[in-house]
């Protein structure tokens, strides 16, 4: 399986931008797409992450495995989010140690999203 590393593109991150000009979330879509991919991972712009006010934003998730989203990233985060990615795509569950997680996916994770294929349990 391939882990895909979602980056909003319509991201502002906070910033007040004029309406022709580049988005910060499309300038880190284009820094990571640049660097190139590790592998088992596959690097996919899309129009909004819902993050808007953590922007810019990016996603790690694999079929079965746990999903995460990340905020306030930067063009200079791209080298930490790619290690991070790389990382993700090499475990069974989505689940890097923390100590192995680069610095960023520590501090600025904003949600985690369990498999589609967890079992359900109840509590009372």
């Amino acid at each position: 399986m391939t882990a895909t590393l979602y980056v909003c593109t319509t991201c502002r991150a906070g910033e007040v931008l004029e309406e022709d000009a580049p988005r910060p979330g499309a300038l880190l879509h284009d820094a990571l797409n640049s660097a190139g991919a590790p592998d088992g991972v596959q690097i996919i712009g899309v129009s909004c992450l819902s993050a808007c006010s953590q922007g810019a934003a990016v996603a790690l998730s694999e079929p079965g495995k746990w999903t995460y989203v990340y905020g306030r990233m930067t063009l200079a985060d791209a080298p930490d989010i790619l290690a991070g990615a790389a990382a993700y795509a090499a475990t069974p569950d989505g689940l890097v140690p923390w100590r192995d997680r680069p610095t960023i996916f520590r501090k600025q994770s904003l949600a985690r999203v369990p498999p589609f294929n967890m079992p359900v349990e109840t509590t009372s």
